[in-house]
């Protein structure tokens, strides 16, 4: 089965989005309403905000289903990142960088910018959060 990836494009930044990554944290919507809000078709109003703000809020989706390229670089790498691990709270574990991934079944997967790691148990999609922590609501101790 083919992945959707849809591009989102003003005259300087194309925004892409990879459902299938989605963790559905919100954290685009409430963090930059005016670009992303999900009621709306297209869900992704790239007159909404200046370039910078885009860029900004793109960098903070936990799951890496957001991100974007400068017009005409698509093929450079946007930032180089040192991995980090980040401990969202009430939430997923999420892991900046790249990095190779293997299942139980021994099958490597590679995961590049943001991955995030299910804390909560609940997912579905194990090792990876699937937003399970919101229904199960998953507190830190």
């Amino acid at each position: 089965m083919k992945s959707i990836i849809k591009k989102y494009s003003n005259d300087e930044v194309t925004v892409v989005w990879q459902p299938d990554k989605c963790i559905h944290s919100a954290i685009c919507i409430n963090g930059l309403p005016d670009v992303f809000d999900n009621q709306k078709r297209p869900w992704v109003n790239i007159q909404g905000a200046t370039s910078e703000h885009i860029i900004e809020q793109v960098k903070a989706c936990p799951s890496g289903a957001l991100s974007y390229f400068m017009n005409g670089e698509e093929n450079q790498v946007v930032e180089n990142l040192q991995t980090m691990v980040e401990v969202l709270p009430d939430g997923p574990l999420l892991i900046h960088g790249t990095l190779k991934v293997k299942g139980k079944d021994g099958n490597e997967t590679i995961k590049e910018k943001t991955t995030a790691f299910c804390r909560c148990g609940a997912s579905a999609n194990k090792p990876y959060c699937d937003g399970s922590h919101i229904a199960v609501r998953f507190k830190d101790d």
